[in-house]
């Protein structure tokens, strides 16, 4: 039985105000408001949500999470710094404005949904992608090598996918998710289901926790 439902993802950035434009343009989202130094984007769809918060630790290795973007040309693109070989792929990676990277597959007719998936690299995909089914339910597949998990409750885009590589999770990751528990369910449920506790809740409303392959999520309380 599901733990929690999706709530928004969050991306670290030195330079909020950079990050903050490229992924409002990038995403179709709108810059709401600033707090405290961070920004905050959202759609008009339940789960359109993106925190940009401000962190003084640079980007130094290949990040374990990255997002699928959809766009109709490269054009908006032609600025960025290209990772992936010309016919490499049938998406185009790309390093956004810190460095980071994330993919791009182009349409003709591309959806009206900017924002395409949240990609986790993984350890065991299978194993890992299988504990996040359990904890935040949707349907979770295992074909052509890498864990697809789709009609993830609270998320709007097609979901997760997790993929398998060879290296180890050695740094904090700078894109994570924020989730929030159903009614019933409690952190330790979560730690029972296999989390670790990072960060108590304490004076903040939410605990810092990590799934079994070390990646980091938030936890609010239920509503």
């Amino acid at each position: 039985m599901p733990l929690v439902t999706f709530q928004a993802l969050c991306i670290d950035a030195n330079d909020v105000s950079a990050v903050q434009d490229f992924w409002a343009e990038t995403l179709g989202l709108e810059v709401e408001e600033l707090k405290d130094g961070d920004a905050h984007l959202s759609g008009a769809k339940a789960g359109e949500e993106v925190w940009i918060n401000a962190v003084p630790e640079p980007r130094t290795v290949k990040q374990r999470v990255h997002l699928d973007v959809r766009a109709e040309s490269m054009e908006p693109f032609a600025g960025f710094e290209r990772i992936s070989k010309e016919g490499e792929h049938a998406w185009t990676t790309l390093a956004d404005p810190e460095g980071g990277e994330f993919c791009v597959f182009t349409y003709g007719e591309p959806p009206a949904q900017k924002f395409k998936s949240i990609v986790v690299d993984s350890a065991d995909h299978v194993a890992i992608s299988d504990w996040w089914a359990g904890v935040i339910g949707g349907n979770v597949s295992h074909d052509d090598g890498y864990s697809p998990l789709e009609e993830v409750p609270g998320l709007s885009t097609e979901g997760f996918d997790f993929v398998p590589v060879p290296e180890p999770k050695t740094v904090k990751n700078r894109i994570h998710w924020d989730v929030r528990l159903l009614d019933g369910a409690t952190v330790d449920d979560l730690v029972a289901a296999g989390a670790t506790i990072l960060t108590p809740a304490g004076e903040r409303s939410w605990t810092i926790m990590a799934d079994p392959e070390g990646n980091e999520f938030c936890v609010f309380p239920s509503e």
